[in-house]
């Protein structure tokens, strides 16, 4: 059992999101379907993050599993 997310890909992921959709980032960085959560965080210890969009928009969601601001990025990925 870990607790330390995979880094993905050391850059966001661009998505254009709907206005009250929700979405399920994946904090593991296990899921082929970055960066969106497909079940494979199963026994890491770690859960998808829960997104709800505020508004139709593209928003950058986090690909190193790194941001102090999941789902979304904040440029943690930088300092890697």
């Amino acid at each position: 059992m870990s607790d330390a997310p995979i880094i993905a890909q050391k850059a966001p992921y661009p998505v254009e999101v709907t206005e009250g959709k929700t979405y399920f980032w994946c904090a593991c960085g296990k899921s082929q379907k970055q960066p969106f959560c497909d079940g494979s965080h199963k026994d890491t210890g770690l859960n998808p993050v829960k997104y709800t969009a505020p508004a139709d928009k593209k928003v950058f969601f986090c690909g190193c599993k790194a941001s102090d601001k999941s789902p979304l990025c904040d440029g943690s990925h930088s300092k890697l």
